[in-house]
């Protein structure tokens, strides 16, 4: 190789290094969306099968919203459904920000009605979460 070529090569292990390393991050993280989970816990069961206020967040990462047969979901989240929303890690980490705004949004009408109150204002622990949801996914 010539220096000129070693220099390009250097630079692109570099490059992807730092890109990985920020991608990593960016994803979340399993353990810590755990923690972050028990703030979700009061509500939702990570347990498949078992719904509480709200339905069961086991293998809720790629489902399509408002499909766990028995549980009575709000006007918002049966419109969403309607639409096709699914459950995306994208979707997800948008929804935590704030429930009432992206069901609205997602369907059209501001005034929605959602059961869902709690919001996470951090990112991170969002994509934490939504990491430690997929976890929970059957293989």
């Amino acid at each position: 190789m010539t220096p000129k070529q070693n220099l390009f090569s250097a630079a692109l292990v570099v490059a992807l290094a730092v890109g990985g390393a920020g991608t990593a991050h960016a994803a979340g993280d399993a353990a810590n969306g755990a923690t972050v989970f028990k703030k979700c816990a009061a509500c939702h069961s990570a347990e498949q099968g078992v719904n509480k206020v709200g339905p069961s967040l086991f293998g809720v990462v790629g489902r399509p919203a408002g499909s766990i047969g028995g549980y009575s979901y709000s006007p918002a989240v049966q419109q969403a459904a309607a639409k096709g929303l699914v459950w995306s890690e994208d979707n997800i980490v948008a929804y935590l920000a704030n429930p009432h705004k992206y069901l609205g949004d997602f369907v059209g009408d501001p005034s929605v009605s959602n059961k869902m109150p709690f919001s996470l204002a951090d990112e991170q622990q969002r994509r934490d979460v939504v990491a430690y949801l997929k976890s929970l996914a059957p293989q």
